[in-house]
């Protein structure tokens, strides 16, 4: 009997809960009501419309401004200009890049060869052996 009861008084809740849902949903479908009386549903519709387009427009407007900028800035003869830039202020100060740039030394001239590594490498194998045997005497 009080399993019964207490079913009885567990549906009584449940309905209490859908009788204040529906009184929720309906204040809910006042207030939607009088808003769409208030605002024009068409019309928040169409400046919608015209606000993506012109946002696609902007965009559209933007790409080929970036478009024009970067085919300004990236005029070619850049490089030749700004090198004979560079050029000249090295030279003002007493710079001589293209003089000095032959008598520097590289891998294929022959200044760090093989042959003057491997003399290194015999001399300082030399240096370790003679240690070696100091240390064994």
């Amino acid at each position: 009997a009080t399993s019964r009861v207490q079913a009885a008084s567990s549906t009584a809740k449940a309905m209490g809960a859908n009788v204040k849902l529906s009184e929720a949903m309906g204040t809910t479908a006042k207030t939607m009501g009088q808003m769409n009386k208030m605002m024009n549903p068409t019309q928040v519709a169409k400046t919608m419309q015209e606000f993506d387009m012109a946002n696609t427009k902007m965009g559209m407007t933007e790409e080929v401004m970036n478009d024009a900028l970067d085919d300004i800035l990236t005029e070619s003869g850049d490089e030749e200009e700004e090198s004979a830039v560079i050029n000249q202020v090295l030279d003002e100060i007493g710079i001589e890049i293209s003089g000095k740039m032959s008598d520097a030394p590289s891998a294929h001239k022959g200044g760090l060869g093989a042959e003057t590594i491997s003399k290194k490498n015999k001399e300082a194998d030399d240096e370790i052996e003679k240690m070696l045997a100091q240390l064994k005497s």
